[in-house]
């Protein structure tokens, strides 16, 4: 009985005493025992290492085992594990099941306790007591002691939750933070450790029960030898507190304790030198200096040191990744002599993937994967959400598009583009759809192709979540429950469908896909095992079913096995274990990340921790403490290579944020004085181009961007890039890409024009045009001709949008407006009562049974809002009636169709346009002899009058309108007119901002000022004053301001009678060179952009004109803010030369 500490800095060669002394006993033919235990995540790579320093003989001589390890091996032996293990996922079954129970009884949790993510905590903190000895019981004694009342609450609670799981556990299972205490007891009768020679390799630190387990073997072997990274003859008891090792000398100092406590021998330390195994002075100049104090400079210029800084993790890693190919290629390093280590691994794991598959790198990531995203698991998770959901669209589609049902992916778009057109669900979904048929002129034939097929599909995927759902509608048993999903499960062929996966999966080499599904099936087969196992028999809500059984399927996760021996292992810092590594690179060195920035987690602070030491009970590393294990955690990783290292850091993460570099890196600069750091910016052209050119698969996506910038910016990409072209483009396997990304890189989206004849056909004479949409060729005419020439359409969605509330508000208007008028009213005259009571009955009748806005109380609430925001509109028109002498002449008047004309227009070839529209709005004033026209549009935006948008074709609606009006003798009765004025009115029900009370009066000039119409009124002061007889100054419902000499130009927003007479004959100009245009073909993809928005930005057909300003030659047309005097000599300008026969 008998303990060595076999002590050294990294690189000594611990690892490397501890095989060679195995090996010696074994070539010696001892008959005892000889057992190596290393962590669990190292025990594969031991094994290897074992069998390759030993050979074929350690099979039968050397056992390397882990502490999980060591327990089956007691267990196996003298028996003891009699009762079934119960894993995570039903140890958080089990304690969600606790805090449902002990919710009301709870003190500090009570509010946490039904929170999922608060099992996890709770399953942290009693593995946390476990690994330390602390017993329910110890927990409910320290709370008794204690005087600090928010410590001792949290105690209190801690103990019921704790005791009560223990008390359930141990009903029928084991846990698996229990066996090695159970291991404990059991070890005496064990007579495996027997005299054996006993190595522990690879930690740092144990925990209480691992310590236990270790004073058990040093009584029962003949040696047990630690291995223990720090520098042991060097050592001072003064560097205890903050040197690097000094939580390993904290280690050690345990373990002597409890050997001089069981009266152990302690053999002569075996101390190693430093750089035994480390062949670069560099790299052994870091490994004495990185945490001294104070450090020795390195003089030299260090050439197997690097550090790169990149633009963003993918420049990063592309870094890398070229590297490590140049290592293998050209200086003979293997795959698997080669790790890459950071600290956040997942923000890395992508990126990895795709550049090391790019560069043919083979490499591991040893990381645990969450499984909720699997399709099998979403499709499980899924048909309770149709269930709970009422078959919402978005449960049944995520259920469909899982790709497990034997349902064709096209059958599945045509059920979706059905269900999203006509707002399918509930129980829609068991009745037979007909929907569409009234609207259609054949009905036979839609039925045919439509109706019937789609009915077909919606059946099979009905049938067999009815049948599920029917069992599911009765109070089951756990156990009943996960018997009608593996069923169902099994009737729609899912594990049929993921078996096939599978061969497809290993058939194509992708065995890590393949099993990552296989450890699928079986996770959630585990998780029905442990409901029926914890809950079997128990009754139970459905809704409850789920919750467990997504807290089981949230605590599962993967880990994948290594499937081939010479590979780059990729690794978190706290994870990487690793042996005979030439070569590191260290990824994401940047401040708060690498080291990672301390911080209190868990529910026990640090104070607490503190308090609860005071009083015998030690828990795990507080914060402090966990800082210098990082630190040690970043001394393995920046001493693991023998040969070479890089330490790579970018500026900015992916989504743009800067980030900065770490302190390591500042440190390794004053250390090493001549490290360069290196990155692309400071590199030649001709170098970085050599250095690019690596794999074949990678060069070729480094010579697409570099013939971009070719084609783009007419650059000359140099000698080493053409010879790489060349050779792609001679070679069979690439000849075909190379010229795709040609074409893709000389294609242009640009369309200048269509025949003359086609669009002609298209459009059809007579050429009837609306007012509105010539606006809309304004803006891009190309977006003009997919929407209006070609008639492309989104796919219907049942929903009621923005375009959908403005045609109602409309239409309950015009049918308000001819109340009015049937009930030989003014608008002055209706007061709020008849005003709404109109209003509501309007809109009802409007909304039929089955429209949309009676199909969901979210529907319900809209219509309230709707008639509210009507109500409000109808009290502020009527009150700008009551303030005017204007008076309305018709409302809702369709010039184009019926009894009003369409307005003719020649184009310069002699054909005739037809213009139609729709004025929301005529009221006329007759006055002094002459008749003045006002013309109104209701708006649900906020729509402001732009000269500047008129002058460019975008805001020519309202003159059409006018235009049409006055040129309208029927309907003016061939009297004098005038115009008066154009204006916008916007629909809506503003909130008013106060800062304290308002009077009624005060809050009802604030709204008008809110609803204030604007547009372009007549400048003349009589007729401003007969638009708002209360005009003071500034009105409040027209954009005048009327001062004491008159109109002010520069506060109204004003024209002359010529200058509307201008601008009427302007636009009319303006939409004949428009027509003229469009009927030329002109459908050229140029949007325009004003005020910085451009158009695009509300356009549907992006995805058809691919517009993207990157792209040569796709550029925005800009308006130019002009001043308003320069903008009418300009529109002046256009009229005479126009008319003059010149070209505008």
């Amino acid at each position: 009985m008998s303990l060595r500490f076999i002590l050294g800095r990294s690189g000594s060669g611990k690892s490397h005493e501890c095989l060679k002394a195995m090996k010696d006993a074994v070539d010696r033919n001892e008959k005892n025992n000889l057992i190596l235990i290393v962590p669990e995540q190292f025990s594969f790579e031991a094994e290897k290492k074992v069998l390759r320093f030993i050979g074929e003989k350690s099979v039968f001589k050397v056992q390397v085992l882990s502490f999980k390890r060591l327990c089956y091996k007691v267990f196996n032996s003298v028996g003891g594990a009699t009762h079934k293990r119960l894993n995570d996922c039903g140890k958080s079954i089990l304690i969600y099941d606790i805090l449902r129970s002990l919710k009301k009884e709870l003190t500090v949790f009570q509010r946490a306790s039904t929170k999922q993510g608060f099992t996890d905590v709770i399953l942290e903190i009693i593995t946390e007591f476990k690994r330390y000895n602390i017993t329910p019981e110890i927990l409910k004694e320290t709370s008794e002691n204690l005087t600090e009342k928010e410590l001792r609450d949290k105690l209190n609670d801690l103990y019921k939750i704790y005791n009560l799981f223990e008390s359930n556990l141990h009903k029928s299972y084991i846990d698996g933070e229990d066996e090695l205490s159970m291991a404990y007891e059991k070890l005496d009768k064990c007579t495996i450790f027997d005299n054996a020679e006993v190595w522990i390799d690879e930690f740092s630190t144990f925990t209480p029960q691992q310590y236990n387990i270790i004073k058990k073997l040093m009584k029962k072997s003949k040696r047990v030898n630690i291995a223990l990274c720090c520098d042991g003859e060097n050592y001072s008891q003064e560097d205890s507190g903050e040197d690097i090792f000094s939580v390993v000398k904290a280690t050690e100092d345990k373990i002597i304790r409890i050997a001089m406590e069981n009266n152990i021998a302690l053999d002569k330390d075996v101390n190693l030198e430093s750089n035994t195994f480390r062949n670069i002075d560099e790299l052994d100049h870091v490994e004495k200096n990185f945490f001294r104090y104070p450090y020795s400079k390195y003089t030299k210029e260090p050439m197997n040191l690097r550090i790169f800084k990149a633009l963003n993790n993918y420049e990063e890693v592309e870094f890398v990744s070229k590297d490590i190919v140049s290592l293998v290629r050209d200086k003979g390093y293997r795959f698997n002599e080669i790790a890459v280590i950071c600290r956040e691994l997942e923000s890395y794991e992508k990126i990895v993937s795709v550049l090391f598959n790019d560069y043919n790198i083979p490499y591991f990531l040893d990381s645990r994967r969450k499984i909720t995203d699997n399709p099998f698991i979403i499709l499980v998770l899924s048909i309770f959400d149709i269930k709970n959901k009422n078959w919402s669209y978005e449960s049944v589609f995520r259920y469909l598009k899982t790709g497990l049902l034997d349902i064709p992916k096209e059958d599945v778009d045509k059920l979706e583009n059905f269900v999203l057109a006509y707002g399918i669900k509930g129980k829609k979904w068991s009745e037979f759809w007909r929907y569409g048929l009234t609207s259609k002129k054949d009905q036979d034939e839609y039925i045919k192709d439509v109706i019937n097929p789609i009915n077909e599909i919606r059946e099979t995927v009905i049938s067999p979540l009815k049948i599920l759902h029917d069992k599911l509608s009765s109070q089951s048993t756990v156990k009943d429950l996960c018997t009608y999903i593996y069923e169902f499960l099994v009737e729609i062929k899912a594990m049929e469908k993921i078996e096939l996966w599978i061969r497809e999966f290993r058939d194509s080499g992708d065995n890590e896909k393949a099993d990552e599904y296989e450890k699928v099936i079986q996770i959630i087969f585990n998780v029905f095992d442990q409901l029926v196992e914890l809950m079997g028999d128990s009754k139970i809500k459905l809704d409850s079913f789920v919750e467990f059984l997504t807290i089981g399927l949230n605590c599962e996760d993967i880990g994948i096995i290594p499937f081939a021996l010479d590979q780059v292992i990729v690794g978190d810092l706290a994870r990487i274990k690793s042996h005979d590594i030439r070569a590191v690179y260290i990824i994401g060195v940047n401040d708060g990340i690498f080291p990672r920035a301390s911080r209190e987690e868990g529910i026990l602070s640090d104070d607490d921790r503190n308090m609860l030491k005071n009083l015998g009970v030690t828990l795990s590393s507080d914060t402090k403490t966990k800082a210098f294990e990082e630190n040690f955690l970043i001394y393995n990783s920046i001493t693991m290579a023998s040969d070479y290292m890089v330490m790579t850091y970018p500026l900015a993460d992916l989504e743009g944020g800067a980030l900065r570099p770490s302190v390591l890196i500042s440190r390794f600069k004053k250390i090493f004085p001549k490290l360069i750091e290196e990155s692309t910016l400071l590199k030649e052209k001709d170098e970085e181009a050599l250095e690019s050119v690596v794999t074949p698969e990678s060069t070729f996506n480094e010579l697409i961007s570099v013939m971009r910038t070719y084609y783009d910016k007419n650059e000359n990409v140099g000698d080493i890039w053409a010879e790489v072209y060349t050779w792609f483009e001679e070679r069979e396997k690439w000849n075909e890409k190379v010229n795709r990304v040609l074409k893709g890189l000389t294609y242009s989206n640009l369309v200048s024009s269509v025949r003359t004849e086609k669009i002609r056909a298209l459009y059809k004479k007579p050429y009837a045009f609306d007012v509105s949409r010539i606006e809309k060729y304004a803006q891009c005419p190309f977006a003009y001709f997919v929407q209006y020439g070609l008639k492309a359409r989104d796919r219907k969605i049942y929903e009621f949008g923005n375009p959908d509330f403005g045609s109602f508000v409309h239409e309950v208007l015009d049918s308000f407006s001819k109340k009015v008028k049937t009930d030989k009213l003014s608008w002055r005259e209706i007061d709020d009562k008849w005003s709404q009571e109109s209003i509501n009955g309007i809109v009802e009748k409007l909304i039929e049974e089955d429209s949309i806005l009676k199909s969901s109380s979210k529907y319900n609430y809209m219509t309230s809002k709707i008639k509210k925001v009507l109500n409000k509109s109808v009290s502020v028109i009527s009150e700008h009636f009551k303030r005017s002498t204007f008076e309305v002449l018709d409302s809702e008047v369709i010039f184009g169709e019926g009894k009003h004309k369409p307005i003719k227009l020649n184009l310069p070839n002699g054909e005739e346009i037809l213009l139609r529209g729709r004025i929301d709005r005529v009221d006329v004033l007759e006055y002094d002899g002459n008749l003045y026209v006002r013309v109104v549009d209701y708006k649900s935006g906020n729509k402001k009058f732009s000269l500047d948008e008129v002058y460019n074709g975008l805001q020519i609606q309202l003159l059409i309108y006018l235009d049409a009006i006055l040129s309208n003798e029927q309907l003016l009765m061939k009297k004098n007119t005038i115009p008066g004025a154009i204006l916008y009115f916007r629909i809506d029900d503003p909130i008013v901002s106060t800062s304290g009370k308002i009077s009624e009066e005060d809050l009802k000039n604030e709204i008008l000022k809110n609803l204030k119409m604007n547009g372009l009124l007549l400048n003349d002061t009589e007729i401003l004053v007969q638009m708002d007889n209360e005009i003071n100054q500034y009105s409040v419902i027209i954009p005048a301001y009327v001062g004491k000499n008159g109109v002010s130009e520069s506060l109204s927003s004003v024209a002359t009678k010529e200058q509307f007479d201008l601008l009427r004959e302007y636009v009319r100009k303006t939409v004949v060179e428009l027509c003229d245009n469009m009927l030329k073909g002109n459908i050229e993809i140029h949007p325009i952009k004003n005020d910085g928005a451009p158009c695009c930005d509300y356009c549907n057909f992006n995805a058809v004109c691919q517009f993207d300003t990157t792209i040569k030659d796709n550029s925005y047309k800009s308006i130019n803010k002009k001043q308003k005097e320069e903008l009418w000599e300009l529109i002046e300008k256009k009229v005479k030369t126009i008319e003059d026969g010149g070209e505008s």
